[in-house]
């Protein structure tokens, strides 16, 4: 049964069937495939699948072009059917989830609520997680300083560093992100040295890193790239000066050279929980 690999070229077609937004799924086959980088995927996302005529026309497609089904569909029969035609293509199938319910379901003695779309809901923290994202947009690149004492983490760094970026994944987590870019040889508003209450980090880059982000941003907008925004000698600088900036104020420094957006947020995540436990041991 491996009508979902294309050893030929390489390839693999995954079919993501959910009877809600499938973002889930998404995600986990996202972090599944990327551990086999060299492999070539076709993702065919089929959302909002809620009636047994839409099943069959998942299975129709299927049947086009094969390849995995990672599904997550509620309904009984539904279910049964999309399974069951994967059976009759020979197709290999998964439900990821399941396991993980059924873990949950003998721990609590509890039954699912069958609930399609429950992790969605609009509770506390959804709006939490929109009024974070207001506030990034808000607070991006150094706009409304004087309410930036209101941020759980204030991002500082030159040009190029991912700030804007890693602020929006913080709010999607709640985090209130706001940022602050370095000029070289000019200081940041001198509010940000005054502020109480968010963590600042430092976000930095090796000069090399920044002068490739950087043409190939000049070349994405089709700039030239003979400015002095890649000059190699002027990012040494930036980044020499920037450096200094965050061992002058004792800010932690996250180098973002070799890290994902993801793998960033990671690490201010940790070294916001240590500051807020620290914050709340210190004598009042």
């Amino acid at each position: 049964m491996n009508k979902i690999y294309n050893k030929k070229l390489n390839k693999i077609t995954i079919h993501i069937v959910s009877d809600s937004t499938g973002e889930t799924l998404n995600r986990a086959v996202t972090a599944t495939i990327a551990q086999f980088p060299s492999v070539n995927k076709e993702e065919v996302f089929w959302p909002m699948i809620r009636s047994e005529k839409q099943v069959d026309e998942v299975i129709d497609d299927i049947l086009k072009r094969p390849g995995l089904v990672v599904l997550s569909i509620l309904d009984e029969n539904h279910r049964k059917r999309l399974e069951e035609g994967c059976k009759k293509l020979n197709i290999l199938f998964t439900s990821p989830l399941d396991e993980l319910y059924e873990i949950f379901k003998k721990s609590l003695s509890l039954s699912r609520t069958k609930i399609v779309g429950s992790q969605h809901k609009l509770d506390k923290n959804y709006f939490k997680r929109i009024e974070a994202f207001e506030y990034a947009m808000q607070h991006d690149d150094g706009q409304k300083i004087n309410t930036m004492k209101d941020a759980d983490v204030i991002l500082i760094g030159v040009s190029r560093t991912s700030k804007t970026p890693t602020c929006i994944y913080l709010a999607n987590r709640g985090i209130k992100a706001a940022n602050i870019p370095i000029v070289i040889d000019i200081e940041p508003p001198i509010e940000l040295f005054s502020i109480q209450g968010p963590l600042i980090v430092g976000l930095n880059n090796t000069a090399r890193n920044l002068e490739e982000v950087r043409r190939n941003r000049l070349k994405s907008i089709n700039d030239s790239d003979d400015s002095s925004y890649v000059d190699p000698e002027l990012i040494a600088r930036e980044v020499t000066f920037a450096r200094r900036l965050f061992a002058k104020q004792s800010w932690p420094v996250v180098d973002v050279s070799r890290r994902s957006i993801e793998e960033t947020a990671a690490e201010i995540l940790k070294l916001l929980a240590a500051y807020r436990e620290e914050k709340s041991v210190q004598p009042t």
